[in-house]
């Protein structure tokens, strides 16, 4: 793990807070965005509820890319020494899973604001095994401070569960995407 940063001014500190609670009012969490009703299993990568990085047997885990799932198992050993639980609300997933998120984010959002959160089949890295989701928001925001260490970098500016190994450990993570839609 590295030192933390200096802590920033409470002017700064407070149009953070402001932005934050903006923000996770406006964007859905990965749970409101899947239906219930919605025909996808366990083999399309679907979470009932969310998993430890440390869950074996479900595909969403099981089918991570193997130096991402190592990474986030890392990092949740350490978070949990900090008194941090890091679950994971989504990982690997399907096309039709991912599809279908894609789907129901159209129908309630349009496909322009759709398109900020969440990616096609072809651009998306949960896809691909390369993301996870991360959360409750208390690990998020761990990770945000330390996943740096262990390689795992925020891509998107309005999704702080959202994880990818983006960097080599201890490196600086690129510079954050604004949504989905960038890149």
């Amino acid at each position: 793990m590295s030192c933390p940063s200096p802590r920033p001014s409470l002017a700064k500190r407070v149009g953070v807070g402001i932005a934050a609670a903006a923000l996770l009012t406006a964007i859905p969490a990965y749970t409101e965005i899947a239906s219930a009703d919605s025909g996808l299993t366990a083999s399309d990568g679907a979470l009932d509820e969310p998993v430890s990085p440390f869950t074996d047997g479900h595909p969403a885990v099981d089918n991570l890319d193997p130096d991402l799932r190592r990474a986030i198992r890392q990092a949740a050993a350490d978070a949990r020494r900090d008194g941090v639980e890091v679950l994971i609300n989504s990982g690997w997933r399907s096309r039709s899973h991912q599809q279908h998120l894609l789907d129901e984010a159209v129908a309630q959002d349009g496909p322009e604001e759709a398109g900020k959160r969440v990616n096609t089949p072809d651009r998306s890295t949960h896809v691909t095994g390369k993301a996870i989701d991360v959360g409750p928001q208390r690990a998020d925001r761990w990770l945000q401070r330390n996943g740096v260490a262990y390689g795992l970098c925020q891509v998107y500016a309005n999704e702080i569960w959202h994880f990818e190994l983006t960097t080599v450990p201890g490196r600086p993570c690129p510079p954050q995407l604004p949504d989905a839609s960038a890149g």
